[in-house]
């Protein structure tokens, strides 16, 4: 009985234990973003998942929401004991994107357990001058 008692305290504190050492999984995803000439490069660090059943994108006003869902399974035989662990997991993480993102465009792609977004930036010539109008009294 006391040792089931300690196993449950652990597990009750695995998640902590996690994020304190810096589990990557605490943390899951982790998300990059940089501009690769008139692109913007979004990637998220997705693992184990299936892109086409666990990964949801939309845009809407320059704004790109990403969710995921992960559902992981492990077992683990020995020859006196067994053991089967499950992990689900859901995030959404919201990105703002820059102004003249053409939303028609953007593409994404799963390669290596990486997610990849790429967002074409319509560049823009110089801002027009600002010019000041005179008002008169009517």
């Amino acid at each position: 009985m006391a040792g089931l008692m300690r196993r449950e305290a652990f597990e009750m504190l695995e998640p902590i234990r996690r994020l304190l050492e810096g589990d990557p999984e605490a943390s899951w995803p982790r998300v990059e973003e940089y501009r690769d000439g008139d692109t913007v490069v979004i990637r998220a660090d997705l693992p184990g998942i299936d892109p086409e059943r666990d990964v949801e994108l939309t845009v809407a006003d320059d704004v790109l929401h990403l969710r995921a869902e992960r559902r992981e399974r492990t077992e683990h035989k020995d020859k006196d004991s067994y053991r089967s662990e499950f992990r689900y997991g859901s995030f959404t993480r919201t990105l703002p994107l820059p102004a003249g993102c053409r939303d028609e465009d953007i593409s994404a792609a799963y390669r290596d357990g990486v997610l990849e977004v790429r967002v074409p930036v319509v560049q823009h010539s110089e801002p027009p001058a600002t010019r000041r109008i005179e008002v008169t009294r009517g």
